[in-house]
């Protein structure tokens, strides 16, 4: 087993690996940039060492300072978590090329899966219906025009590398198109230090389905299916496993699919594999996360399997013990981020202290978060400040309980997006499934209305 292992990441994140090394006797060193020297995983770890001042490039994604503090505290372990370095290939292979374990799947595999192109490419070779994409590299304008022409508007622009969204525009016409590429292209540098982005056919109003899996190279697992569909500005807002609104028909097709590419890449660890699924049931292979993902919570609720601890294990060489037969699924599970952002002001980031914080609870309530009342919550990083988990029997039921703990948890000092999503949760289409990736566009006035409805409401009685 490994014995001491590095935490490459921040907030709840390094939270949550820090609980799984602890409950398995691993020794944690976790990093941190000064402006989160108020983390509270800082005191909980082993070890904590100061990587660097503020911004992001200096600290978290700062390979060679990251390497130097493993090696110097004698980790044999470093887990990337999610963000970041997690999808670096170049990252991985200078870890392992120390001599130290990359909690993560082998460099080579994490470059293929990594570049949209090949990835896609590989999954049309054993069979797995691809969104076909068309890279933009040295083609005239004249060239490009045409491409999106045979494709047909709209089309998609997505960053070759990394993921989460980043480097991703719609386009609906030609006049739009160069402009665009031009914002493309500069988010895909300034989030994953490559430029390079391609086109593919934007599927309309599709449902965003993920399968996480888990390998140890020789035998693989699938964990059942997560539903995130509920997303703003391709950022993922909710998630739910199982998905109640797709055909078991489907979700087996998507199993091995999944499967067929991890054996196809024999990948080890933790990952996630994305589709993209219409109206009648066409699916598409979107990517793959060769990681964590944020929403690992809920299936975990569902299956009562801890996927940062198999992670562990199976870098650890232990293999992966469990066998498809034993996963089962129980209930269901939601989760709900919570950003720092004011919806009533474009949400906009929010920072600042949190001066008053009450967290839920109940049975089968999760809040996975570093915050805690005196918490500065810096400007520098993602908004993302914690998750609220709930499973209840039903999907229903668990809609009630996600309600139940946004209306107890309060979060004073900042704006926060709960007030949002509680409202998201009363409303009809939602409740009977009828979402798509772009549902929160196309309900966001509605929901923001909604949103001050209750707050006067709230107000009045109070």
């Amino acid at each position: 087993m490994i014995k001491k292992v590095l935490i490459a990441n921040r907030g709840e994140c390094a939270l949550s690996i820090l609980r799984s090394a602890r409950e398995l006797g691993i020794e944690t060193l976790v990093i941190y940039s000064k402006a989160d020297a108020n983390q509270s995983y800082i005191y909980l770890a082993d070890e904590a060492i100061c990587i660097g001042d503020k911004f992001s490039k200096d600290t978290y994604l700062n390979m060679d300072a990251i390497i130097t503090c493993a090696k110097e505290k004698k980790c044999d372990a470093i887990h990337p978590g999610y963000g970041f370095l997690s999808e670096s290939h170049e990252f991985a292979k200078k870890v392992t090329d120390e001599g130290i374990i990359f909690i993560g799947p082998d460099p080579d595999v994490i470059e293929l899966m990594g570049d949209k192109i090949q990835a896609k490419k590989l999954m049309e070779k054993i069979g797995v219906p691809v969104a076909k994409g068309i890279p933009i590299d040295k083609q005239r304008d004249e060239e490009i025009l045409k491409i999106c022409e045979d494709i047909g508007y709209p089309i998609l622009l997505k960053a070759r590398s990394g993921g989460g969204g980043k480097g991703m525009r719609r386009v609906d016409s030609k006049e739009e198109i160069f402009h665009s590429i031009n914002l493309a292209k500069a988010e895909a540098k300034a989030s994953f230090g490559d430029e390079k982005i391609f086109i593919e056919k934007l599927i309309e109003q599709p449902r965003h389905i993920e399968v996480q899996i888990l390998s140890d190279g020789d035998k693989a697992i699938h964990l059942f299916e997560r539903e995130c569909s509920l997303q703003r500005n391709n950022q993922k807002l909710l998630e739910e496993a199982p998905c109640n609104f797709i055909s078991e028909k489907l979700k087996e097709k998507l199993y091995k699919a999944s499967l067929d590419c991890v054996k196809a890449t024999k990948y080890t660890g933790a990952g996630t594999i994305e589709f993209l699924v219409d109206n009648e049931e066409n699916f598409y292979f979107c990517e793959m996360n060769t990681r964590l993902q944020v929403e690992h919570a809920v299936t975990e609720m569902i299956t009562g399997i801890d996927i940062i601890k198999e992670q562990f294990k199976i870098a650890s060489g232990i293999g992966l013990l469990i066998n498809q037969e034993d996963v089962k699924c129980s209930g269901h599970s939601i989760e709900v981020r919570i950003n720092s952002v004011d919806p009533l002001n474009n949400f906009m980031p929010s920072s600042g202290r949190i001066d008053f914080l009450f967290t839920p609870g109940g049975m089968d309530t999760r809040f996975d978060s570093a915050i805690y009342k005196g918490f500065d919550v810096p400007i520098f990083y993602d908004s993302m400040i914690g998750k609220i988990i709930v499973k209840d029997n039903k999907r229903l039921n668990a809609i009630k309980k996600l309600r139940r703990s946004i209306e107890e948890t309060m979060i004073e000092g900042i704006k926060t997006n709960l007030g949002f999503m509680y409202a998201l949760l009363f409303d009809v289409d939602f409740l009977k499934g009828r979402i798509h990736t772009n549902y929160i566009k196309d309900k966001e006035e509605y929901l923001i209305n909604k949103m001050k409805e209750v707050a006067k409401n709230v107000h009045e009685r109070s």
